[in-house]
């Protein structure tokens, strides 16, 4: 059974920067398109960044030339730097399969960008 654990969230101000990680055990990360998503108050959980198995990255509009998704195969993790934070990024941040079927969600990595 894969599992997913999130983590490196936490409250920042516009402008600054996170680095989100997401630690998958059960599965090969290198092996799927991974990809993040975020899930705001009230909204509909929405698609942030893709990466191919061929470490192609694609992005959201609303994050690009702001977001790089990574990853690093000998941890097996992937990974949303984040930079130029906007309080519109503010969300429960989650990874999984870009491609259906997806695997069960962690529990995700809160977001808050707030003065």
């Amino acid at each position: 059974q894969v599992q997913l654990v999130e983590s490196g969230g936490g409250l920042v101000q516009p402008g600054g920067s996170l680095r989100l990680s997401c630690a998958v055990s059960g599965s090969i990360v290198r092996s799927y398109d991974m990809a993040w998503y975020r899930q705001a108050p009230g909204k509909q959980r929405e698609f942030v960044a893709r990466l191919t198995i061929s470490t192609y990255a694609i992005y959201a509009d609303s994050v690009k030339g702001r977001f790089t998704i990574s990853r690093d195969n000998a941890k097996n993790t992937v990974y949303l730097q984040m930079n130029s934070l906007e309080p519109e990024d503010t969300a429960v941040y989650f990874c999984n399969k870009f491609s259906w079927p997806l695997w069960s969600w962690g529990q995700g990595t809160q977001v808050t960008v707030s003065s």
